[in-house]
């Protein structure tokens, strides 16, 4: 009977897709240990993305499928989880403080990008990871404002390095910490590409699992020093339906091709608008876009978000929605999409280029 028990643990167990992972817990290796004494199954399972959510999936989807099976009377759950660096464009060495950086950008201002980030952000933070925001938008910072951090509050600074601000327990930086709001940022591109330089590399972030950059729409000074001096591990391009975001969501996918920054997938922002006096709903804006791109580009569509009236007071109020209702449909989908990315990232291969030393020729 143990060995029949054991035998259908094992096949069940092989069987279970991991929710986000898309593979096993054999496939993705997560299952470290298993063991079946006197009726107690006992699991331990390491994953490399944060496991809040993964961990009432696994005891409300697969526990009940373990006790079901003959001589297993309890289900004792050893979960933890190990977010390391991943691959980087170029082989880059990672940030020593910053395992992983996600950029999410747009082809077009207006598609809700910098809402999207901080949501992402807070969403990965409340699965447990440790998470910053760096708001790369120089000329137009706004994730100051999301996060409630007013407008004279400035990062302390140690010599030439700054602490970044926290806010809802995710780590944030942005030129808006460092101006008054009413200044305007009267650069050109090289005093711009500086500037984000010195946002990433002069504060002093505390042991980052995720540091999502918050772009400027376009395909500028911006996203070419961070192609080119910062270590990216992956790219997320938000977008509308609307035909002429989708334009230039593809511009923004063919960009970051071409310096070697994985695109993880596609965020169809405003996807249906439900009628808060109705519930009738409506995709004012088109509908299917976020998938064709996704399928022209060999890439996923992460998922959907609605236009809601919440997501943008929420935001304004420097109160986003997944930090203040947190319980909310809107809340979940962000959440979602927040370990999707995660997932994906965990998926790539570790970064080892940081286990090598430099090496530097010197002609005495």
């Amino acid at each position: 009977m143990a060995d029949a028990s054991q035998a259908a643990v094992e096949a069940l167990i092989g069987s279970y897709r991991v929710p986000y992972v898309g593979q096993t817990l054999v496939e993705s290796k997560a299952l470290k240990a298993q063991s079946l004494e006197a009726g107690v199954l006992t699991l331990t399972l390491q994953f490399g993305l944060p496991v809040e959510t993964l961990i009432r999936r696994l005891k409300s989807e697969l526990e009940p499928q373990l006790l079901a099976i003959d001589g297993v009377r309890s289900v004792v759950w050893n979960i933890s989880c190990r977010i390391v660096a991943r691959q980087t464009q170029k082989n880059m060495k990672s940030m020593e403080q910053v395992r992983n950086i996600v950029a999410v950008a747009s082809g077009k201002g207006g598609v809700g990008k910098s809402t999207t980030t901080v949501n992402l952000a807070l969403a990965l933070a409340a699965e447990g990871a440790r998470v910053g925001i760096l708001d790369a938008d120089i000329y137009g910072p706004s994730q100051g404002l999301m996060l409630g951090i007013g407008s004279g509050q400035r990062p302390v600074t140690e010599g030439n390095m700054m602490r970044p601000i926290t806010a809802y327990g995710v780590q944030a930086m942005s030129m808006s910490f460092l101006i008054d709001e009413n200044q305007p940022m009267v650069w050109r591109g090289p005093m711009v590409s500086g500037a984000l330089q010195q946002l990433l590399t002069q504060t002093q972030w505390e042991d980052v699992d995720y540091l999502f950059v918050d772009m400027p729409p376009g395909t500028g000074d911006i996203q070419l020093t961070l192609s080119q001096k910062v270590p990216v591990t992956g790219s997320v391009i938000v977008t509308t339906p609307q035909d002429i975001a989708l334009l230039d969501a593809r511009k923004g996918i063919e960009m970051f091709r071409k310096v070697e920054i994985p695109v993880l997938g596609i965020i169809e922002n405003m996807s249906l608008h439900v009628c808060s006096q109705c519930g009738h709903s409506e995709p004012i804006f088109g509908e299917g876009g976020g998938q064709r791109i996704a399928d022209a580009y060999d890439t996923e569509l992460l998922g959907q978000l609605p236009l809601t009236l919440s997501i943008r007071q929420q935001a304004d109020m420097g109160a986003p929605i997944v930090a203040s209702d947190p319980d909310s449909d809107v809340a979940h989908y962000y959440r979602d999409i927040a370990l999707e990315i995660a997932a994906r990232l965990a998926l790539r291969g570790k970064n080892y280029a940081n286990l090598f030393p430099e090496i530097v020729v010197q002609n005495d």
